[in-house]
């Protein structure tokens, strides 16, 4: 195994050049998480796998609209952190069929609240 560090809007590689890309609580805080996941096709080889870990969107309507409500605040403070993505979505709409999904709530302090994040494989069409 070999692991190669690279930004996600802009992968060092050729095209098809890996077998699979980790992405680990990355798509929330870069600014175009669409150009990422089609940087992240165009690396792996046809059948690719694309291992992920994100937390997500709520799927609660109250709950998704104070995380879009406090979305400016949050990314401003957390690193540019998006906490109402839907990565899900995204990586579904990108060259990728996702084979493998759990969710589950989590929290990073006792002081934060309990957001649902997504743990999966997505492989490369």
């Amino acid at each position: 195994m070999t692991v190669v560090a690279g930004e996600a809007g802009q992968l060092p590689g050729k095209g098809g050049e890996f077998d699979a890309v980790v992405a680990s609580l990355v798509l929330c805080s870069i600014d175009d998480p669409a150009h990422a996941l089609a940087e992240i096709a165009r690396v792996l080889r046809p059948g690719g796998q694309l291992r992920f870990y994100e937390h997500v969107r709520s799927p609660r309507p109250w709950a998704a609209r104070l995380e879009d409500a406090i979305t400016p605040l949050w990314r401003r403070a957390a690193g540019g952190c998006h906490p109402n993505r839907d990565t899900e979505a995204a990586i579904r709409r990108a060259e990728f069929t996702v084979s493998d999904i759990d969710g589950f709530g989590f929290s990073f302090s006792a002081l934060a609240p309990n957001t649902l994040h997504i743990l999966g494989t997505a492989i490369r069409q």
